[in-house]
């Protein structure tokens, strides 16, 4: 689907000579602010030589020093509350103080929250022109584990709510800064947050090195799944890995039926939590999303378009998920088999603007769902095969399947010893979704086989933890004076 108003604007040139492109059209942090019709790109583009795009990363370096990711100086005029505000406008009203109270438990649950805020943050930092498809959001709580079309269980990059092209450096930062920011949040040392950040940024940076040694067609294949990763940890923490992967194989639509469900009339019916699950809501009913369900169908490929036509809906429902999706408009619908009753809950989640759109330009994809369908097929190496996209009046959506054997690392329960292993996991995820649209060599070629630029961003993650504490502290008191409402804790 194309947006009328971007007729007429440039396509990236993907096979310009090197010299034509050693300057990108945009550059966000460095002083030149994008044109609001500017469509966000990947730079550089596919068609040069391995040895061209060593050339063009290691050129970048003399703009933009490897040590100058550690530099982080607030604006004067920043203001998060400021920003929280003005998303909250885009919000179902009812559900606002729900997600104020979701981000006021913890500096950690406002870091998710706050991704606008982080947003505005690294476009004021020094930033390269190595364009990438960004997550936009790839704090350590977005990455995770899901069943791949072959049923097999891989570990990737698994919220796509902000992918849009941008700086690479974007997406290594905001999880590098999650990982400080919930090792602080477990009372763990200064020392364990530091070491977790640069674990994660050294393994990013070793793995886009291996990448850019290998063959391309290899290269575009690698995937991290559950029982390599398993296979590569320590005896002793082997059991409770494989624990955390059969419990993951276990969410499924069938589970969800028996959770979120009971049977009226011989059909099972999606159980209300006002406010967190809800049958009613007053622009998007039943009604729409059964005519939404039909438009999605025409978005997925053919062979897939089969499958999904054995099924029908029966129900649905609004259900809150997540912390920074919070007041965006969420459904499941629950659907069932024509032949045999079988179930599938199937996602449909908000596709609002990306928060990197004011900093990098505007997607090409006129429809925000099929913005987050495309990065998200993009990034990771096999996605869930039900994904595609739809649009009720002025909202867009997306569609997903709500469980196919998702499961994530529980943050609440992970050691000092653990949090560097898996920043390293997230880490190598993140590298690799960077490959399939950037460059391994430009960026391996950048980034170099030192400690400059892990030492940098670790250094950047520290400072900004402490500037986030301090952000939710002023959250959390105008939540106190009455400024910023939230909902009441549950009992």
């Amino acid at each position: 689907m194309t947006d009328p108003e971007f007729a007429g604007v440039p396509r990236p040139l993907l096979s310009a000579p090197v010299e034509a492109t050693l300057e990108p059209p945009l550059r966000p942090g460095n002083g030149r602010v994008p044109d609001p019709r500017a469509v966000a790109q990947i730079w550089p583009g596919p068609n040069h030589t391995g040895a061209q795009l060593a050339d063009i990363g290691k050129a970048v370096r003399k703009d933009t020093p490897r040590s100058a990711h550690s530099v982080f100086t607030p604006a004067p005029t920043r203001d998060p509350l400021a920003i929280l505000a003005t998303q909250a406008t885009t919000r179902v009203p009812e559900l606002v103080p729900v997600r104020h109270a979701r981000m006021a438990v913890s500096p950690f649950t406002f870091f998710r929250g706050a991704a606008a805020v982080m947003a505005a943050d690294l476009a004021g930092t020094p930033t390269t022109p190595l364009c990438v498809q960004l997550c936009g959001d790839a704090h350590l709580a977005n990455f995770g584990l899901f069943g791949t079309p072959e049923r097999r269980q891989a570990f990737d990059v698994n919220d796509f709510d902000e992918t849009l092209p941008g700086p690479f450096e974007w997406d290594i930062k905001r999880l590098a800064a999650s990982l400080v920011v919930a090792a602080l949040d477990r009372g763990f040392s200064d020392a364990v947050a530091r070491d977790a950040a640069v674990s994660a940024v050294q393994s990013y940076q070793s793995t886009l090195t291996e990448l850019a040694a290998m063959d391309e067609l290899d290269a575009w294949y690698v995937q991290l799944e559950s029982d390599m990763i398993v296979d590569s940890l320590p005896k002793a923490s082997r059991k409770n890995a494989e624990r955390a992967v059969a419990k993951a194989r276990r969410h499924t639509s069938a589970q969800a039926v028996a959770k979120l469900t009971r049977q009226e009339n011989g059909l099972p019916h999606i159980v209300e939590d006002p406010p967190l699950i809800t049958h009613l809501d007053e622009d998007v009913t039943r009604a729409h999303l059964r005519e939404l369900f039909d438009d999605y169908v025409q978005t997925v490929s053919s062979e897939r378009r089969e499958l999904v036509r054995r099924y029908r809906v029966v129900d649905a429902a609004r259900k809150v998920v997540g912390v920074g999706s919070v007041g965006t408009r969420c459904f499941v619908l629950l659907a069932l088999a024509w032949s045999d009753d079988s179930p599938l809950f199937i996602q449909v989640k908000e596709a609002e603007g990306s928060v990197l759109e004011p900093f990098v330009g505007r997607a090409h994809q006129g429809h925000h769902g099929e913005r987050v369908v495309a990065g998200q097929k993009l990034m990771q190496s096999a996605s869930d095969i039900f994904l595609g996209w739809g649009a009720v009046g002025p909202h867009h959506f997306y569609v997903r399947q709500l469980r196919d054997w998702k499961g994530s690392a529980d943050l609440d329960q992970i050691t000092p010893e653990q949090l560097p292993g898996y920043g390293r996991l997230c880490g190598s995820a993140l590298a690799r979704s960077h490959s399939r649209s950037g460059n391994a060599d430009a960026l391996s070629a950048y980034l170099g086989d030192g400690d400059t630029f892990a030492e940098s961003v670790a250094d950047f993650a520290q400072h900004y933890a402490t500037i986030n504490i301090d952000d939710h502290a002023a959250f959390c008191q105008a939540i106190a004076d009455g400024s910023v409402e939230a909902a009441a804790p549950p009992t």
